[in-house]
């Protein structure tokens, strides 16, 4: 989860709807991959991270993000998390990039850089957000380079040498209204820079996490829109 946006959800990240169905997502499109050391670049808060070592095996992980005032160690479900600013090569055999390469300017450059970092047989699990036509004010305020297509989310994988192993796109059962409200005539004044993440009505957040417990069974064949890209990866 973005640092900037931390203060705003505060301790209920996990209640959020948009946070708990993007960490389910995870867990359905690694399909069953189970990993003992996890790598979470661009970590932010360490919310992804957090959820794998709570529901799942995973012993053990390191959250990098330059963010970070100084380097740090903590733990999770009684297990160990390590948080740095930047790290050198690492046993991780789980690598996340949970909207990360959006925000730099050589998006292949920083993947490669990882994979570089990992040993052959890794996992890479990637998001990013879908479609340039959505840009709005909230890319600006997380300072975001781009949107992206799954085609262009597969290419940029493959070309700082990873293997393509699933791709799809997610929050398609919210993506018309989401869509709607972004592109509603706005007149001559451009979206200001802000986060549209905000806090819900108990109801209305278990309306638009219900949308999304629907489609998750149904995500992985999901190439044709939504709100966000994933993208499962294998360094070979």
């Amino acid at each position: 989860m973005d640092l900037k946006e931390t203060d705003i959800l505060g301790d209920g990240i996990a209640q959020h709807w948009y946070y708990r169905s993007k960490a389910a997502a995870m867990i359905r499109m690694l399909d069953g991959y189970v990993a003992t050391s996890l790598l979470d670049v661009g970590a932010g808060s360490g919310f992804f991270s957090h959820h794998l070592l709570t529901h799942s095996s995973a012993s053990r992980a390191w959250c990098v993000d330059i963010s970070y005032d100084a380097d740090s160690d903590a733990t999770t479900a009684g297990k160990p998390v390590h948080y740095r600013r930047a790290i050198d090569s690492v046993d991780a055999d789980l690598v996340l990039l949970m909207d990360v390469l959006e925000h730099v300017d050589d998006d292949v450059g920083l993947l490669k850089t990882y994979v570089d970092k990992v040993p052959v047989g890794s996992r890479f699990l990637i998001t990013v957000p879908a479609f340039q036509f959505l840009w709005s004010g909230h890319d600006d305020f997380l300072e975001h380079k781009r949107r992206y297509t799954l085609k262009h989310l597969e290419s940029v994988v493959r070309d700082a040498g990873l293997h393509v192993r699933q791709g799809a796109y997610y929050f398609g059962l919210v993506f018309p209204l989401a869509a709607g409200l972004r592109l509603l005539p706005k007149g001559a004044q451009p979206s200001p820079p802000r986060s549209q993440l905000k806090r819900h009505h108990p109801l209305v957040n278990s309306l638009l996490n219900t949308l999304c417990t629907l489609e998750r069974p149904f995500m992985r064949a999901n190439r044709v829109a939504g709100l966000t890209v994933f993208c499962l990866a294998e360094k070979r």
